[in-house]
């Protein structure tokens, strides 16, 4: 791995900012880091206040949807709430269809098969909304490029409301309204909400035009703090204040769907890392194995016998889940060093009987083997569907864009995406894919990089220190947990490899008289830097370990080098 440290932080500014807040100048030079570089910053950084939420109607064509859900709930019109089978998708159409539901009946859900019609808005959906009557259509975490499917229900009689933060095509679907902070003509001030944001907004401004304030709305915000977490958007501006009041209903008041969850897990207060590894796989697993609606089914009931079934049956999913993730993530690394594809700058991996659900999984279980651009193929119907990962640093998405000529359709983000095309050209697109991101990408970018925020000695690693640490959560993409080096450490003596299969490696350092012991997960093959009584150096997280009651302070290491 590539050791960055971070660019030194002004020592003038540090001291100055250290005294305001009356912090330790190592917990103002990580703050200042993060952007916040006074009092006000810090306090609206320690205390995300739901009051710094901004106005929903700064999104294009809020007030145009605003005005569309009232017209048809004057009218007695039925409204089906449609989303994505994702974690995103479930938990934006949890969110919109059972605020709805509080003051009024005309609601129904429908989530896509990802096996019959894929991903977004589909044409079989739409049939589904003209049988059933069904004469407004809202979308959550997909639409913004289902310009067709648009403009056949416009024909059908049915009207589209999009609510979406994936990037936009060259066309935006004609829609009642479509809301996306990514469209270039948005000017709403944050741009990076997940879909169940995007979906909050929404209910925020309805709640808005009903007398409710912010407050009233508190109880949706798990579900939001779910999604942010799920789908890797920056931990930044709202959704740092989303995500920690959401935390806050998750650990205090949740829903009784994921009271049902944490039973089977025995976990009483959540992360958001929790939220991502517990709840987020859990809700997924049922898109994957079975159908997004069991998911949906879970998030909104409200009796908690009818919940542990549900939960059940999901966990079983979720099982199944982690079995077909290793088995084809066995059979990816066997095709890969079969085909001798191993100094590539990209991975593409094809079976045809490899399990669509399972396939992003797998992608980024492959980059961390293969620490590349990756993607992997199987058969859908008649064509061949692919889930996208990158690394850090490359854009995935308009790498694909340059392959567009071998594509039927793709969408997604950065660092994900998704994408369809004809078998005849899988081998054209395989090529290419790997002509545009070898042309296109800094070599550096496929190493991996831990990004040091600064050198700490042991001694600097207090239980006030890490209290204070502790407060920069929740974290994630745009305010990762921050990673320290610590030079000249000597293990004691009593370092193992631990774990089943021994794959993990255990140490207790040593620097003067200060000591700490270490874990480093999948690191077993470290040993002998450590263990070979020379000095060596160290990047790692500060965490807590909890045994038999006793919570110390452990690291958790990420690399160590001599």
């Amino acid at each position: 791995m590539r050791w960055n440290i971070l660019p030194r932080v002004a020592q003038e500014k540090a001291a100055q900012l250290a005294q305001d807040l009356g912090v330790s100048k190592k917990i103002a030079i990580l703050l200042i880091q993060r952007g916040i570089e006074n009092f006000d910053q810090a306090k609206s950084f320690f205390r995300p206040s739901l009051k710094d939420l901004h106005d929903p109607f700064l999104m294009q064509d809020m007030d145009l949807a605003v005005a569309r859900v009232e017209k048809a709930i004057s009218n007695n019109e039925n409204i089906l709430v449609y989303g994505d089978y994702d974690v995103d998708g479930t938990t934006s159409v949890a969110l919109l269809s059972s605020y709805l539901k509080s003051y009024y009946p005309n609601i129904a859900t429908y989530i896509p098969d990802r096996y019959g019609e894929g991903y977004g808005v589909s044409y079989k959906g739409i049939d589904f909304a003209e049988d059933n009557d069904f004469s407004l259509i809202i979308a959550l975490d997909c639409g913004i490029k289902a310009v067709d499917k648009v403009a056949y229900a416009t024909q059908k009689g049915i009207d589209f409301i999009i609510c979406d933060h994936h990037r936009p095509g060259p066309e935006i679907p004609k829609a009642v309204a479509v809301l996306d902070p990514k469209r270039d003509d948005c000017n709403y001030p944050f741009k990076e909400l997940c879909g169940c944001g995007v979906g909050f907004k929404l209910i925020q401004a309805l709640g808005s035009k009903r007398g409710e304030t912010i407050y009233d709305l508190v109880l949706y915000l798990d579900l939001v703090a779910t999604a942010i977490g799920a789908d890797i958007v920056p931990i930044i501006g709202e959704n740092r204040i989303l995500a920690y009041h959401g935390l806050n209903v998750i650990n205090t008041a949740p829903r009784t769907g994921y009271e049902a969850i944490l039973k089977q897990v025995k976990k009483e207060t959540l992360t958001i890392t929790d939220v991502v590894f517990i709840i987020a796989p859990r809700i997924n697993a049922a898109g994957r194995m079975k159908h997004g609606n069991h998911a949906v089914t879970l998030l909104v009931e409200t009796d908690i016998n009818k919940a542990a079934v549900w939960a059940s049956e999901i966990e079983q999913f979720n099982q199944d889940r982690r079995e077909a993730d290793k088995k084809i993530t066995k059979e990816a690394l066997l095709q890969i060093e079969k085909n001798k594809e191993q100094d590539k700058s990209t991975t593409v991996v094809y079976k045809e009987d490899w399990h669509k659900g399972v396939i992003g999984i797998v992608a980024s279980r492959l980059t961390e083997t293969y620490y590349r651009p990756t993607l992997v193929f199987t058969k859908s119907g008649d064509k061949l569907a692919a889930s996208a990962r990158s690394v850090s640093g490359f854009d995935v998405y308009n790498a694909l864009e340059a392959c567009s000529e071998f594509i039927e359709q793709f969408g997604g983000h950065k660092y994900a995406a998704g994408l369809t095309l004809e078998v005849l050209n899988y081998e054209n697109f395989k090529n290419k894919f790997e002509e545009v991101v070898a042309a296109t990408i800094d070599p550096k970018l496929l190493q991996p990089e831990l990004n040091i925020a600064m050198e700490l000695d042991l001694a600097d690693i207090t239980p006030k220190f890490y209290r204070i640490l502790k407060q920069f959560a929740p974290f994630g993409p745009g305010n990762s947990t921050p990673l320290f080096i610590t030079k000249n450490l000597k293990e004691t003596g009593y370092g193992k490899c631990v774990g089943e299969d021994k794959t993990h490696l255990r140490l207790t350092v040593k620097q003067g008289i200060q000591q700490f012991v270490c874990i480093g997960f999948g690191m077993g093959d470290k040993k002998e830097i450590a263990c070979s009584s020379n000095f060596f150096n160290a990047a790692y997280v500060i965490d807590e370990n909890e045994w038999q009651g006793n919570v110390n302070l452990q690291l958790r290491l990420k690399d160590i080098k001599c």
